[in-house]
Formats: C-alpha cells, structure tokens, sequence
C-alpha cells in the first residue's frame, strides 16, 4: 500500500526537482539548436538558456523563476493501492504545493481570477490541478510534476473549430498563425514545444494538446504514420517563419510539434494549440508498492 506521507514526499520532490532542473531531452534539442542556428542574436539566447540551466543545476536559484500553474499528472496501475483512497491524490498534491511554495520552489503566483486575491501558498478552487488515468497491469504509480509557466499558458493556448472541408491546408494555417502570434517578440519564452489536438469535443481537444505539449518527449512522434508525417512537415515549416529563440531573428522557434488525435463528430475539425515554454519543465517521481520511490527526468 502507497502512504499518503509517501505521496506527499514524492510529489514535492518532483515539483522541486522540476523547478530546479531542466529534462535532459529539453537541454539536448536545445543544444542541437545551438548548433545550427545561423542568427547570433539567437544564438545568444540559446546560450545564455543553457548557463541559466547549468546555474540552476549547481543550486544558484531556479531554472526559471515564474513557476506558473501547479499541475500533476498522474497514471495509477490495475492492483495500485492508495491509503485512504484515491482521494488521497488531491490531499497529498495540496501538502506537497504548499510546501514547495512556502520553500520557494514555487511562486505564490495563483490568484483569484475576479477579486486578485492571493492565498500565498497556491491553493484554491481547482488548483493545484491532478490529473489521474489508470493504465496498465501494476501496482505502482508515475506522477510528473509540471510548473506551468504562466507566459506559455498566456499567449500560447488557442482554439478553433474548423470545418471538415479545411482538412490538412487549415489544420496548418491555423497551427503557423498560432506559431506565428505565440512566439513573436519572445511571448511564450521559445524555443516552445507544441501541442495540437485534433478532434474530440472542445474540452478534450485543449486537453490533448496541452499534454502533447507537456508529457511527450522531444523526438517521440505520434505512432500514425499520417499524424508523424503532420508534425514533421509543421516543424519545417516553423522554420521557414525567420522566427528564433525569445522573437529574435533565427529558425529556432519551435523545438517540436506533437499532435494527438480523438474521434469527432462527423461535421466538426476542432484544433487546438498549447506551448510549453524553452525550459520545458517536468519530472516524473515513481512509486513503488513497497513505498520507495525514484526520480527521473525520462518519461516512459
């Protein structure tokens, strides 16, 4: 049986540790970037990105200093068994931020949307966020901690349903424009990663892409051939834009596109796009049945 005490600790360790450090897929896209980009300017940015990260890892402060939005995203096996319930999720995710919060992993940056009143420890209706899918014959549980910035949220989330008739040419005149109006003068912090929902009702289609965006590796592409080929030739075309890193002149704007798809209804094409900023933080705690538990900036 997972303890809720358990629970408490990894998820404040991975909400730390996702403050603190950037996922090694992030930092290598971002220094292939670094390689190739033409422009000086961005390659600048690109520099001055990577020191930021190297200073962070040694302990001089956080990776990026708006940690944004709290949000936990977590799968629980067939056979995993939780003290007190699953219920004992949202209680062990709010202990874990507020103490991230009162030790400065965090910024006490949630507020009441209507009065602007601010609690101090980001908590509140509908905050943190956990999100909890069952997959899989085992008995443990993966929680990836991702502080959401708040400028990749801000500026980088859009929606539009399409009709069925735009087909593949809307799908990426709409996903360049949201591109183009994200990352010009350094908006969502690019180089972004880029979510894109295709279909489903309007509330799934964002939520697709927003985990395309935060949950997928760079360089893992969508198992469809049809979809893989989409991301590919969105990507290249990203790179056309004379768009770099933090609205400079560059063609390393985007560091990958990842689409994922549900069904829809027969006379709907709802897309939707979500960034997730240069940093690209997450960290993924793994639980064992047995109460021990990992570290790890992979995702499986």
């Amino acid at each position: 049986m997972i303890t809720r005490k358990t629970l408490e600790e990894a998820m404040y360790a991975a909400m730390r540790t996702a403050s603190l450090e950037m996922p090694p897929d992030v930092r290598a896209a971002l220094e292939r970037a670094l390689a190739e980009e033409p422009e000086e300017m961005a390659r600048q940015h690109l520099e001055i990105s990577l020191r930021n990260a190297d200073l962070a890892h040694q302990g001089e402060g956080l990776v990026c200093a708006d940690t944004g939005f709290p949000l936990y995203f977590v799968k629980a096996g067939s056979r995993t068994v939780i003290e007190g319930g699953y219920g004992t999720l949202w209680q062990a995710e709010a202990t874990a931020t507020a103490r991230a919060t009162q030790d400065c992993y965090l910024r006490p940056t949630m507020v009441d949307p209507l009065r602007r009143s601010n609690p101090g420890n980001n908590l509140g209706p509908g905050m943190p966020k956990l999100e909890l899918q069952f997959a899989g014959d085992n008995d443990g549980l993966e929680i990836i901690a991702v502080p959401k910035g708040g400028g990749s949220e801000i500026f980088g989330t859009f929606y539009r349903m399409l009709f069925p008739s735009d087909g593949v040419t809307g799908i990426k005149k709409f996903v360049l424009e949201c591109i183009m109006n994200s990352c010009y003068a350094g908006k969502i912090c690019p180089p972004a990663l880029i979510g894109v929902g295709l279909g489903g009702t309007a509330d799934l289609c964002m939520s697709l892409a927003k985990k395309a965006a935060l949950l997928r590796p760079i360089g893992r592409h969508n198992p469809d051939p049809m979809i893989a080929d989409l991301e590919a030739e969105l990507l290249a075309a990203s790179r056309e834009l004379g768009l770099g890193p933090m609205g400079s002149r560059g063609i390393n704007a985007v560091l990958a596109v990842n689409i994922d798809t549900a069904l829809t209804h027969t006379a709907a094409l709802p897309v939707a796009f979500n960034a997730q900023c240069l940093v690209g933080r997450r960290w993924t705690a793994l639980i064992a049945s047995d109460n021990t538990y990992t570290l790890t900036g992979e995702i499986a």
